[in-house]
């Protein structure tokens, strides 16, 4: 039985080998492979390799090597046609129905493989013809976009194959009619428009700059065009669904970035075609795009075979926040462990050609480094979809959450997830979960010998008076919000790093390791750090204040730095201060990380306290609150004065 060499692609692109293979063999990550003990021959130490970008595993004590169907015929005693079965059913790819081979279906087989054969060298011949017209004459105006507009090398042009469509409805058809294709066949490999409707079948691509489409094994499947005239309703169009093209199921560049990918550990998802070319052009050759859809499920099971959490890279706008909100549902269901994606938001307004070009790969390096978990950009989401300030509201953010979360195959991902989420509903409002309507209650007395009553303990006291949350629960608030209320110190110690920026790269380890209770100033520190990084590699002269502010500004956080100066009112702080001595400046931020982690090493203790307390109502969790309030007050003393 002879199985379409395109069932076959279909059922490798959807099972990654590791998970045929984990079914027999334990299998443990080992750099960009799997390894474990053989299932060939009997071994102490693992000599079987995985490489789910590959698509093989190879065996060093036995020397067998194979894809997923060689592995089952090898492991489980299958025939060929009998792998090809159980791993279609697998994958969810419906099995061709075969009848018995008879010289009239033989000879029907070999048609429809000769058709295929032919479609794909309908495409290869309209390459040629694309490329050959965008370096004549005719394709002056596409060349002037490319290289002038777009500032493409003509390598890079080269790389990718790309060429221009005349503005002309029968240029293509006329040329592929002299190379011995029939109309039918250039419609069925969604080069020409044609139908019952319309008599003559003409050019789909004209006047339009295009790229070349190939599947994962570097062949022509379709092609992209983008226009080049205004008044044109189509941007961007690409072929039509056709036997070698699905949408669906194919990533631009996706051939080409794999082996980048495996080397880097790494892939990057960006929206269109022009992206693609600008990041690899700039030194990011692993990046590929959807073709102008949203991700589906087929494009994240690609992705996963080349990396194990791709970066999903957005522009900043609120196009690029609902494209990453899509991609969330897309890829929730299919989590497992040490398998998800991350997020990356430019700066708004920006793509990266315009990031590449106006700050160089550094700083679109320093914007993938900064990426988001899908579970903070999740929480973020639903966060933002309403306002939960009643009890009522709140049940409907936990219910939203819930509801996503059961979405989740995977019951160890599924669980982690719960316990992810209760902890941030905790954070957020876990005060507030206090009972404040209980009748029995206690007395503490402080250090003063004044009284102050919490919930729970001995009966017959005055009512509850409900515990606050600590300063830095009603601070983060989510972790999300405006950037504003940021707390004091964290300020000044980051209003002294914007005004003296030679003292990042000489405290950079310190810093790394400061705690920022305010998610802005967080995200704050690690851009500073990146981009003194990028600016030490670099051989130029130290980095000041203005080259960080350039870089702030592109990176969007300028207006966290500005509201930074502005929450700085403490006038005894002037060493963060522009202008004072670096002996001065770094005695004075020594001192402030002291108390910065002094009182962050409060917070921890005070929060755990409360958390004791929403656990268990007992003299003991409430006497520990209590006396960390004291000393709080104390220490409060000794700060003012």
């Amino acid at each position: 039985m002879k199985f379409p060499p395109s069932l076959l692609d279909d059922i490798r692109a959807r099972l990654p080998v590791s998970q045929v293979v984990s079914r027999k063999v334990a299998l443990k990550k080992s750099g960009r492979e799997y390894r474990g003990l053989s299932p060939f021959k009997t071994e102490k130490s693992p000599s079987f390799f995985v490489n789910d970008q590959k698509g093989f595993y190879h065996c060093f004590a036995s020397s067998e090597h194979g894809d997923i169907f060689t592995f089952v015929m090898k492991t489980e005693g299958l025939s060929f046609p009998e792998a090809v079965e159980r791993l279609a059913a697998e994958a969810g790819v419906p099995m061709p129905k075969f009848e018995p081979r008879t010289p009239e279906l033989a000879q029907k087989i070999q048609v429809e493989e000769d058709a295929r054969s032919r479609l794909y060298a309908i495409l290869s011949a309209a390459q040629d013809f694309f490329v050959t017209q965008l370096r004549s004459s005719a394709g002056a105006v596409a060349r002037r976009y490319i290289e002038e507009k777009r500032g493409l090398s003509h390598a890079t042009i080269d790389t990718f194959g790309l060429g221009y469509a005349p503005a002309s409805r029968l240029a293509l058809k006329q040329h592929l009619i002299g190379l011995g294709f029939r109309p039918d066949e250039m419609v069925a490999s969604g080069m020409l428009i044609g139908g019952d409707d319309i008599p003559v079948p003409y050019d789909r691509f004209r006047a339009r700059v295009m790229f070349p489409i190939a599947d994962m094994r570097g062949r022509i499947i379709a092609f992209g065009g983008r226009a080049l005239e205004a008044d044109v309703p189509a941007k961007y169009l690409n072929s039509p669904e056709t036997p070698l093209f699905h949408k669906g199921a194919v990533l631009f560049n996706a051939a080409r970035a794999r082996p980048v990918a495996h080397i880097k550990s790494r892939i990057i998802v960006v929206e269109g075609y022009m992206d693609v070319v600008a990041l690899t052009e700039g030194g990011f050759g692993e990046a590929v795009a959807p073709l102008g859809t949203a991700l589906t499920d087929d494009q994240v099971r690609l992705l996963w075979r080349m990396a194990d959490e791709p970066i999903l890279c957005f522009d900043g706008d609120s196009a690029g926040q609902k494209a990453a909100f899509r991609a969330i549902e897309t890829v929730m269901p299919y989590l497992k462990p040490g398998t998800s994606v991350r997020f990356a938001f430019l700066p708004d307004g920006l793509d990266p050609d315009d990031v590449i070009r106006q700050s160089g790969p550094a700083a679109m390096e320093a914007c993938l480094a900064r990426t988001r978990s899908l579970v903070d950009v999740l929480w973020d989401r639903e966060w933002a979809s309403g306002d939960w300030s009643t009890p009522e509201r709140r049940a409907q953010l936990e219910l939203q959450l819930n509801t996503l979360i059961a979405r989740i195959e995977n019951a160890n991902v599924r669980g982690q997830y719960q316990k992810e989420i209760r902890d941030r509903l905790f954070r957020a409002w876990g005060s507030q979960r206090r009972p404040a309507d209980r009748t029995s209650n206690y007395r503490v007395p402080n250090k003063a010998g004044t009284r102050r009553y919490v919930p729970g303990g001995v009966s017959g006291y005055a009512p509850a008076v409900r515990l606050p949350a600590s300063q830095s629960l009603r601070e983060s608030q989510l972790g999300s919000g405006p950037t504003t209320g940021f707390p004091q110190r964290e300020a000044v110690l980051m209003l002294t790093l914007l005004n003296h920026p030679w003292l990042i790269e000489r405290r950079c380890e310190d810093i790394a390791q400061l705690d920022f209770t305010h998610r802005a100033l967080a995200t704050l520190k690690t851009a500073l750090l990146d981009i003194a990084a990028a600016h030490s590699n670099s051989g130029e002269q130290p980095l000041d204040s203005s080259q960080l502010q350039t870089h702030l500004r592109v990176l969007g956080l300028d207006v966290v730095a500005a509201q930074v100066s502005r929450a700085v009112t403490h006038t005894g702080d002037k060493f963060a201060a522009t202008g004072s001595e670096a002996s001065s400046v770094e005695a004075g931020w020594s001192h402030a990380v002291i108390l910065h982690r002094r009182q962050v090493d409060f917070q921890r203790a005070l929060e755990a306290a409360e958390r004791a307390w929403d656990a268990d109502q007992s003299e003991e969790n409430a006497g520990r609150i209590a006396e960390l309030r004291s000393l709080q007050s104390q220490r409060l003393d000794m700060d003012i004065a």
